[in-house]
């Protein structure tokens, strides 16, 4: 049976061609901002907010794809209440470090696989993560070194790179951390029979 990852994700790609599983990629091409931004307005919950993006994209994938099962997935930076998403600029990426500094966040990566365009399983990663409390200088200089890579990263950091050096402490499952929680997936996928276990 097709796998297919309903992402743009190159972390999230590299994640799964590491654990040796066949797949294709495909973009979801869903408006991620437009949705956010109705969420957040509409009040709802960050669980429910990556639970909600992810579903979209597997399901928008599906619908081209029934008979393959589809892997939609997001993920939720919420910190205070605050949703946060990718900077546009480094600019909003300094105003992310500032307000995630000496505080703990959490990072909710959602997982939804589609099969025969309705969902068959869904599952929430969670991790919690402190940035102890650097200097405006190691700020601004991080940010040098990395806006290339960060921009492109909820909260303006990459764990696997020169971002570790932001935090105090990570309580949560590494994989989850970078957007996909792979382990439940695995398990799920090889419980079913969809590859090799």
């Amino acid at each position: 049976m097709q796998l297919i990852l309903a992402s743009t994700s190159k972390t999230r790609a590299a994640l799964l061609a590491a654990a040796h599983i066949a797949f294709d990629t495909v973009p979801p091409r869903v408006d991620e901002q437009a949705i956010l931004q109705a969420l957040i307005a509409e009040e709802a919950k960050p669980h429910d907010i990556a639970d909600a993006l992810a579903e979209m994209k597997a399901r928008k994938v599906a619908d081209k794809y029934p008979t393959a099962l589809v892997i939609g997935c997001d993920q939720v930076l919420e910190c205070q209440g605050q949703i946060f998403s990718k900077p546009t600029d480094i600019d909003t990426a300094r105003a992310h470090l500032n307000l995630l500094r000496g505080q703990t966040h959490r990072l909710l990566s959602a997982v939804v696989i589609y099969h025969e365009a309705k969902p068959i399983w869904r599952y929430m990663g969670k991790a919690a993560l402190t940035m102890r409390d650097f200097s405006n200088q190691y700020r601004d200089d991080y940010l040098d070194r990395n806006w290339h890579q960060c921009q492109y990263s909820v909260g303006a950091y990459q764990l696997e790179s020169e971002g570790i050096r932001l935090f105090s402490r990570v309580e949560g499952d590494h994989n989850t951390i970078l957007g996909l929680p792979l382990l439940p997936v695995l398990t799920y996928l090889g419980d079913r029979g969809f590859i090799a276990s």
